[in-house]
């Protein structure tokens, strides 16, 4: 632990080691900063370039060891050049030509694990003192299908055709386990994914509500050095206080959650939020009640996925096993609308707003998602810039960002990165309602200055988050755009106002 690290380890009989706060932490205070032990490809990736990890079409080859990659300016990158590009060319093993690039492609299986085999046998003593102690859970895969998957995609191809027999099947195991279980994703500078091994960041304890917030800034130039996680406190930590991160993602209800962590994670999250069938009072996971009025329909017991669900009022009952199908089937109706944007997008996100509206709680996870959404594209779709919504389309913007503010209250409090551009995406609306309003004569001179300055301070509160982020990432790049607007509006306060009519 480096001098500026703002935590220390312990370690119980229970959960084994464990991160505290060394200090009282306010909002925003760095607690580390780390470079990653090993990044690379993810599991299941389709064909990327292993110097920046960018998509390829597989027609450039590495002129050493022919595996894609963009061209002769990534082939040099460290990343590949000083690890699976020495072994494939030394082993003679060539890239088979694949017929859709953009499918999974399982030869990239092996270039992560190899990439942490290697780094391992040059920097031993933080292999020894933060990697090795990490949890690879091999008894709880040896049972399931990924341990026979990387025996024979992983293991038998590194300690036979690559000619790594001196990494021993038990050690090539544990560290495809380490990063199975450990790994965090992040994203190159085009926002493609990778996974990076950051063993500081892993010591955090999971909780579904996490008070520290993390960052990784992967520059794409394939040094380990130029890709570093930056870990703050999202809300005030006491002297003592235990850090916890999510390992899963947070807007998801209470079964699919649990069920993600136990097949990926291998444990049971048994956390405050999990415990509560109300989810800590937001109702995430709740239906509304189809035979009476008021009701609500919750897990009986939360943390037994078959358990019954009851509703509140009246006697109706149904089981785990039917809500999961439920849970499901809304699911696969919001991924196949995932990647579609514009006109079509909101259209069709709506639609399944409107279908599920009398089904599920108002703030339940599946609502919350489609408000996340929608949120993003009223504004920015074309035919939806924020200077064409009519009023009616402007107060519902703003009713979505209110709601799921409410829903991060709870859930992902204080410096969050989806908070941050919730209170971007509200700034504007309210805004230009207000705007609207003024010139209608709907509201009074006074009241536009006042709802000009509550804009105004909703966009500082995003600026205080945004600016926290990469600049090499979406959301720091929002966070510079926030900046430059907030810094125009207190300038040109007073001419705003008084031109508006």
């Amino acid at each position: 632990m480096s001098e500026q690290d703002l935590f220390k380890i312990e370690t119980n009989n229970t959960v084994g080691r464990y991160s505290v706060a060394s200090q009282d932490l306010k909002p925003g205070d760095v607690i580390f900063k780390e470079a990653p032990f090993a990044y690379g490809p993810k599991s299941d990736s389709a064909c990327v370039c292993l110097g920046c990890h960018n998509p390829v079409d597989c027609a450039t080859l590495c002129s050493k060891c022919s595996w894609p990659v963009c061209g002769p300016q990534c082939e040099v990158l460290s990343v590949h050049k000083d690890n699976e590009c020495d072994v494939f060319s030394n082993a003679k093993v060539k890239f088979q030509a694949v017929e859709d690039p953009t499918d999974v492609c399982l030869q990239y299986e092996c270039i992560t694990p190899i990439r942490v085999l290697l780094e391992k046998e040059r920097d031993q003593k933080r292999w020894e003192e933060e990697v090795s102690v990490m949890e690879s859970h091999n008894e709880q895969r040896k049972p399931k299908p990924i341990w026979e998957f990387n025996q024979h995609n992983i293991v038998e191809y590194l300690r036979g055709p690559c000619k790594l027999d001196r990494f021993s099947e038990d050690l090539i195991h544990t560290v495809c386990g380490i990063l199975e279980v450990n790994a965090f994703e992040a994203r190159t500078p085009n926002c493609y994914m990778i996974r990076c091994l950051f063993p500081k960041l892993a010591l955090m304890s999971h909780n579904c509500v996490s008070n520290i917030h993390h960052a990784v800034d992967c520059h794409g130039n394939g040094n380990l050095k130029d890709c570093v996680v930056t870990v703050r406190a999202a809300i005030h930590i006491p002297k003592g206080g235990e850090l916890y991160s999510s390992y899963t993602y947070s807007i998801w209800p209470t079964l699919v959650r649990r069920e993600f962590l136990r097949e990926s994670k291998f444990f049971e999250c048994a956390c405050p939020r999990c415990s509560d069938k109300t989810e800590l009072g937001t109702h995430m996971s709740s239906l509304k009640c189809q035979r009476c009025d008021n009701g609500v329909v919750v897990a009986s017991d939360p943390l037994n996925d078959l358990c019954e669900w009851n509703c509140t009022h009246c006697d109706y009952k149904t089981h785990g096993g039917a809500m999961r199908k439920v849970f499901a089937a809304i699911q696969n109706e919001i991924d196949q609308v995932e990647y579609v944007g514009g006109h079509e997008g909101i259209q069709q996100r709506e639609t399944i707003f409107r279908k599920y509206k009398s089904v599920l709680h108002p703030k339940h996870a599946y609502m919350t998602i489609l408000r996340s959404a929608l949120i993003q594209l009223y504004g920015k779709a074309e035919g939806y810039t924020l200077g064409d919504l009519p009023d009616v389309i402007l107060e519902r913007k703003m009713e979505l960002c209110y709601q799921l503010l409410e829903v991060l209250d709870v859930i992902e409090p204080g410096l969050s990165r989806i908070r941050g551009i919730t209170l971007y995406e509200l700034h504007g609306p309210i805004m230009m309602h207000a705007r609207h309003q003024y010139q209608y004569d709907a509201i009074s001179k006074d009241d536009f200055r006042q709802k000009l300055k509550e804009s105004v301070d909703i966009l500082k509160q995003a600026v205080e988050i945004l600016t926290n982020e990469p600049v090499s990432q979406p959301e720091g790049q929002l966070g510079q755009m926030a900046q430059t607007a907030y810094d125009q509006l207190i300038e040109n306060f007073d001419m705003l106002v008084e031109t508006a009519y």
